[in-house]
């Protein structure tokens, strides 16, 4: 017995709005329940123009909570079948959950089915599918009407897969075909790398939407379809295509991932789409010969111990390293127009602004915060794994900026310039600073620093894993 759902919702907080369900035994429908409900939040405009569901239509309508017991009794030892299922079955789901109850069916995908038993359409969305098969949709974007349709579309499906080899290859326990993104074919997640890399996700219209970083990049990529979390669910029902490449080093994957979502801008990364920085991170020494921490518009400092997209996270940073170092927040430029700090009387201060405390006991450890925030060589590569056997990657930070990554084949007495003639140039900022700070904080016992004068760089050191 099969139960085939159509929700529609409110879209940007998933309540639902209206709800069908079809019970269908394989050969006739054998029950209807269709009902509004009110979601007890507002309709989005755009959601009433899309669907024709207003506010005054669901202000009267059940509750979910009201046609709970309903839906689970109709849907019991059913398999729960919808078009992109995992998007319907989640938010139901969702809804028990809210109430304190598990809801688990077995589930079926109208799309994946189709993609298998009618391959080479253009487009699966239910519409394009109703179109290529001569199904009328009487009430498109009703929860009835699409169920309806869905049902049709069902029936024909089974009639395409007789034996039902199909059908129960996507039942099966251990059957990844119900976990993938409706638009995505199976091939494509087989064929991808379990090596180390960045990855692509794509929609419908080859834009890509989504970049990250993995180990195993079939591993990392499978992970995101089974997180149940609203953005991935969202961004799943969008992946149409999966793209990679090897870089073979964990390192150059984090630099590469964040080089391209600084240039890509993809709408489902959010952390590093930023890419101007306007404030600046700098010292200077007072008159009285005690260093300062202090910040500024990026482009009013000539030499920034380190860049910050706004104030605020450069004041945050600021008061997390005035706190470990037990800094003074009047010399750290964070409380202004005071003779001394009020961190000093909860003893988090050791008194510099009274002068309780030597300027140079303050300036050591000045310079130790300062120092934990730069690299301790203003030229150096890091030498990393390659893609293969016969090559190296390697990040390139000269003048203490970071230049960029590239790889180069295992020969002995490597020269500057076959660096540079390998780099593969990146842009300098925050993100890459945050990323090599780590890296090199977390290797110190994996990193071997052997000294090595090459006239073009003055000293040059070079960093490479043991």
């Amino acid at each position: 017995m099969y139960a085939i759902v159509d929700i529609e919702t409110t879209g940007h907080r998933s309540k639902i709005t209206e709800i069908s369900i079809f019970i269908f035994d394989g050969v006739k429908v054998v029950n209807e329940y269709t009902t509004l409900v009110n979601p007890e939040c507002p309709i989005p405009p755009f959601i009433t123009n899309l669907t024709g569901i207003t506010n005054a239509m669901v202000s009267n309508a059940p509750k979910f909570y009201e046609i709970a017991k309903k839906v689970n009794e109709i849907t019991k030892d059913t398999v729960f079948v919808a078009h992109s299922v995992n998007f319907d079955y989640t938010i139901i789901q969702k809804e028990f959950k809210d109430l304190g109850f598990d809801f688990k069916r077995k589930k079926l995908c109208t799309v994946r089915l189709s993609r298998k038993l009618i391959p080479g359409l253009k487009s699966y969305s239910l519409g394009a599918l109703c179109s290529s098969q001569n199904i009328v949709i009487k009430d498109r974007h009703r929860a009835k009407g699409d169920a309806e349709a869905t049902t049709i579309l069902f029936e024909k499906l089974l009639k395409l897969d007789a034996n039902q080899v199909v059908f129960n290859s996507f039942l099966s326990p251990r059957s990844r075909q119900a976990t993938l993104p409706p638009q995505l074919p199976k091939n494509i997640v087989d064929n991808l790398s379990e090596k180390t890399g960045i990855y692509y996700f794509k929609n419908s219209t080859n834009e890509i939407i989504y970049v990250g970083k993995a180990n195993n990049i079939k591993q990392r990529v499978l992970s995101h379809f089974y997180d149940k979390s609203k953005k991935e669910i969202k961004m799943s029902l969008e992946i149409s295509n999966v793209t990679f490449v090897e870089t073979g080093s964990e390192l150059v994957a984090l630099l590469m991932e964040s080089s391209e979502i600084k240039k890509i801008l993809p709408k489902y990364n959010r952390a590093q789409r930023r890419t101007h920085e306007s404030i600046g991170l700098f010292s200077y020494e007072d008159r009285d010969g005690i260093i300062h921490l202090a910040y500024n518009r990026l482009k009013l400092i000539s030499q920034p111990l380190m860049k910050f997209y706004n104030e605020t996270e450069c004041r945050l940073f600021l008061e997390k390293l005035c706190e470990q170092f037990e800094l003074c927040p009047k010399y750290c430029h964070l409380q202004s127009n005071v003779s001394a700090c009020f961190h000093y009387q909860i003893k988090q201060c050791r008194g510099i602004c009274r002068n309780e405390e030597s300027i140079i006991s303050y300036n050591n450890r000045s310079k130790q915060a300062i120092q934990s925030i730069q690299f301790s060589t203003q030229n150096f590569i890091v030498k990393e794994t390659g893609r293969n056997n016969k090559e190296h990657s390697f990040v390139l930070i000269l003048n203490g900026i970071y230049k960029g990554f590239g790889y180069i084949n295992k020969r002995k007495n490597l020269t500057t310039t076959d660096y540079l003639e390998s780099i593969l140039p990146q842009k300098d900022n925050n993100d890459v600073k945050r990323i090599l700070n780590s890296y090199l904080k977390n290797n110190k016992e994996t990193v071997e620093v052997i000294d090595n004068y090459i006239p073009e760089l003055n000293s040059f050191e070079l960093f490479t894993r043991s």
